[in-house]
């Protein structure tokens, strides 16, 4: 049964961590480079003082990635193409797994990500406050948001009002007259979602969760006191660049742009005449987002596009690569740049930023970023993870990571329970019930 059906808008949600037992999770993060799977064990672990805000200990039990066709600037473009990619990478993960897996909890990065903040109140006639209060008003800003076009990714409380006073954190047991709460809620295109599940489903899989890539490379990449004291993180990868913010230890806002490494990739075949992967190589051996004064001496050899052996290369000065890629990156960091400001949570960002994804590995993007965004910025590498291979410990595996962190995090969501618009599909059909069952008992 689709997860769209008309009466219901719900998508799928994840069921809470065991918290006395190890849990295998797997997850698919599906971009416009490359598609990844992994598979991993969550094992509780004691309350520590590295990553306190982590429940589980992960370890990578099976990994496997491919280079991704059929995606396109983060939309899947072509399902055969994308269904065969997502099987290669699923099998290699399970063989070195030693295990096979039938569901996954998958990236979302098109569909047009759309944060908003919904805010409701309700009058609580000087009691104190009840869960069921809780309950109500976290209904109340819930119903806002409810629209048929689009699907609700993540619904979090940002924070608490009683009688106008903001900032509160947990609201249980205080008294006051108005209770009040601010909701941020992250959306995408419903048809978007459709399409990403039903590559999943073709592939003889079921989608266990959607998690925004903006929402996974944060968890993935950032510190805990990034998250708390405010934060942006910003995932570079091959077709989209997503940008989120977090503070007070949860996600405030995510932001998506159509524009990444590829497009560096195919300005410079287009700008050298040269074929794609020739473009990528001059990229990432020769391409800087700084400008160099050896660069207008350092002569480069530029294969030819055509097959004929009679082409000669072309011979380019570096700083012609330089200046195609810069031109290009100064136009993603700017166009970021512009995001922030508009979203109304510069403020909250400060000075710090957090660059990721594999486009971030870029010769120079850090000095580049630092210049036009005007704020502290490293490059963020997937934290808190063990048994990655070295290959895998880089800033392009951040999303595939975050999805691994995810779980842990999930029942920070509220999403209207019992509104009939959320609640799960499937979850109380008979073969569910069984196959809850057999988990539970083997």
């Amino acid at each position: 049964m689709s997860l769209f059906g008309s009466a219901n808008f719900g998508l799928p949600r994840l069921k809470p961590l065991p918290s006395k037992r190890s849990h295998v999770v797997s997850v698919l993060d599906i971009g416009s480079t490359k598609v990844v799977c992994m598979i991993g064990r969550l094992t509780p672990r004691a309350e520590s003082q590295i990553l306190p805000g982590r429940t589980h200990s992960i370890e990578v039990i099976g990994i496997g990635h491919q280079k991704s066709r059929g995606v396109k600037n983060g939309v899947i473009a072509d399902l055969d193409a994308v269904e065969s990619v997502v099987r290669l990478a699923v099998d290699a993960a399970e063989r070195m797994a030693g295990l096979t897996i039938d569901s996954l909890i998958v990236n979302v990065s098109a569909g047009r990500l759309q944060s908003d903040v919904y805010t409701a109140t309700i009058d609580l006639g000087g009691q104190e406050v009840e869960a069921n209060d809780l309950k109500k008003v976290l209904a109340a800003a819930g119903h806002q948001s409810l629209r048929t076009d689009r699907a609700i990714l993540h619904s979090l409380p940002t924070g608490f009002s009683l009688d106008g006073e903001r900032g509160i954190r947990d609201p249980l047991a205080m008294f006051g007259d108005v209770l009040g709460v601010d909701m941020h809620v992250l959306t995408a295109e419903r048809p978007a979602l459709k399409n990403l599940e039903f590559c999943v489903n073709r592939a003889h899989l079921s989608v266990e969760g959607m998690v925004a890539t903006p929402y996974a490379s944060g968890l993935a990449a950032l510190v805990d006191d990034e998250v708390e004291l405010g934060c942006a993180a910003i995932d570079m990868g091959g077709g989209t660049t997503t940008i989120s913010v977090f503070a007070e230890g949860k996600l405030v806002h995510a932001d998506a742009v159509g524009l990444g490494g590829h497009h560096v990739t195919t300005d410079l075949a287009r700008g050298l005449s040269t074929r794609i992967e020739d473009a990528e190589r001059l990229k990432v051996v020769h391409g800087s987002a700084l400008p160099n004064s050896a660069d207008e001496r350092d002569i480069i050899s530029v294969p030819p596009i055509g097959e004929d052996d009679r082409d000669q290369p072309t011979h380019v000065p570096r700083a012609l690569v330089s200046r195609i890629v810069r031109a290009r990156i100064e136009e993603t960091l700017e166009l970021i740049r512009d995001r922030i400001q508009r979203s109304g949570f510069s403020p909250i960002v400060g000075k710090r930023i957090v660059l990721t994804g594999g486009a971030s590995q870029l010769t120079g993007l850090p000095e580049a970023a630092r210049r036009i965004l005007a704020r502290n910025v490293r490059i963020g590498r997937p934290l808190g993870v063990s048994g990655l291979p070295a290959a895998a410990k880089g800033p392009a595996f951040s999303t595939a990571v975050g999805l691994m962190i995810y779980p842990q995090v999930a029942d920070l969501e509220t999403h209207a329970a019992g509104s009939g618009m959320f609640s799960t599909l499937g979850g109380n059909s008979r073969f569910a019930r069984m196959g809850q069952w057999l988990k539970e008992s083997f």
